[in-house]
């Protein structure tokens, strides 16, 4: 009995009281989402790009 009603309770929160976006407006936070991941990944290959040279010319100093 307890399961049935919680089941009802989640449907009835999932229905009416959730405010869903729209669908322009999921677009948009996937485009975000998109870029930002795009420039996050440009930024740590930058990153990596200019600490392996850096680390490269200092072990070549040694060896």
């Amino acid at each position: 009995m307890k399961m049935k009603t919680y089941l009802s309770d989640v449907y009835n929160e999932l229905v009416h009281k959730v405010s869903w976006p729209s669908w322009p407006e999921l677009q948009g936070s996937a485009t975000v989402v998109m870029v930002a991941s795009v420039l996050i990944a440009l930024g740590i290959f930058v990153i990596d790009f200019v600490f392996r040279h850096v680390m490269t010319f200092v072990y070549s100093m040694f060896y």
